[in-house]
């Protein structure tokens, strides 16, 4: 089964073609980074206008790329939620036209999930069950995951994700748009142990996150600096260092924690941030103390993208699952509430 995937949840336009048998065979990714960067952030007006500019032109890149015509393709998945209202109707209303235009079935499919399935896209995927961090620019959760569309939430941040607080950092700094990588890079120059910012929850039971208090802790040293005339570059770095170390260790001690609750010996990170060395380095290192394994998508995958959207929608496509008539956009989506496919449903379909 054919499957055009197609991502415009927020900035960054991702098309891809998954085929069950042959895996991924083309995709393509256009970032709106340079354009929002002079705003600081994202603009969702812009950003789906973009989209408009952008998707179609992509969708003919990647069927070139791999030989294909519009006319082979056996089904749509496109990012029906959790993102930007506008941004997530612009893919919406291309998946359902092609599909209508092609007769063939259309199915919107939970960000989210796309993310946490990314790692299957690589040469050697995680097995079910395994525990999943889940850690994107609005998202930080712990998810116990028994196969897809069966999800317990462990855990999860009661007010900024860790992406959000890496972007706050990042303007704190003086930083550009987008602030993780920036706060990373900036990191590698920064002193060991001059400054040392707390874990926060961590030194209670359970797995919820919290970065808000890390984040004001941050702000607060940034102006004792600039109040002692102090900001130099190199206590800018030390900072971030500080602050990347702290955001890092609270991730690895909840991993640790869900893993130990949940007997798992596996564990996949997911979410723009899992790109991140230094929290790739701390759970490898932790999940070895705990005899387990560690899984995540190559760094282009970790971002959004349209291969995760298209092997996630492959496999509910081939379960039988579709859209009606209407387009699906979902600004808000708990990944807990999807169906599951079962493993005896997807053996029995024929493509």
């Amino acid at each position: 089964m054919l499957i055009l995937g197609i991502e415009t949840s927020c900035d960054e336009t991702g098309v891809a073609l998954y085929d069950s048998e042959e895996g991924l065979l083309a995709d393509a990714l256009f970032s709106q980074v340079d354009m929002h960067a002079d705003y600081g952030g994202v603009v969702p007006e812009l950003a789906s206008r973009d989209h408009v500019r952008k998707l179609l032109p992509l969708c003919d890149q990647v069927l070139n790329e791999a030989g294909l015509t519009r006319h082979d393709i056996d089904g749509i998945a496109y990012t029906a939620g959790p993102g930007l209202i506008g941004a997530l109707m612009v893919g919406g209303a291309v998946a359902h036209a092609l599909a209508f235009a092609l007769d063939i079935p259309v199915l919107g499919v939970h960000h989210m999930e796309g993310h946490l399935l990314a790692p299957m896209l690589e040469p050697e995927p995680p097995a079910f069950p395994f525990v999943a961090l889940l850690v994107s620019g609005g998202h930080t959760q712990l998810v116990e995951v028994a196969g897809i569309g069966e999800y317990v939430l462990l855990g999860e941040s009661v007010d900024d994700a860790a992406g959000e607080a890496f972007d706050k950092t990042a303007k704190m700094l003086g930083l550009d748009y987008p602030g993780g990588p920036r706060v990373a890079a900036l990191a590698e120059k920064g002193t060991p142990g001059r400054f040392r910012f707390p874990r926060p929850m961590t030194d209670r039971p359970g797995l919820d996150f919290s970065f808000s208090g890390l984040k004001t802790y941050t702000l607060n040293t940034v102006n004792e600096a600039r109040a002692t005339d102090d900001l130099s570059d190199q206590t800018r770095a030390d900072i971030a260092l500080a602050f990347e170390s702290a955001a890092v260790d609270t991730l690895v001690i909840k991993c640790r924690r869900a893993l130990v609750q949940t007997q798992c010996p596996r564990l996949v990170i997911a979410g723009g941030v899992s790109a991140n060395k230094r929290l790739r380095a701390g759970l490898e290192t932790m999940a070895r103390k705990q005899q387990a394994s560690v899984f995540y998508a190559r760094p282009e995958f970790c971002t959004d993208n349209g291969a995760m959207i298209a092997y996630a929608g492959c496999q509910r496509l081939r379960a039988g699952q579709r859209d009606g008539d209407r387009i699906i956009a979902v600004p808000r989506w708990p990944m807990d509430t999807l169906p599951a496919i079962g493993e005896s449903r997807l053996a029995g379909l024929v493509d």
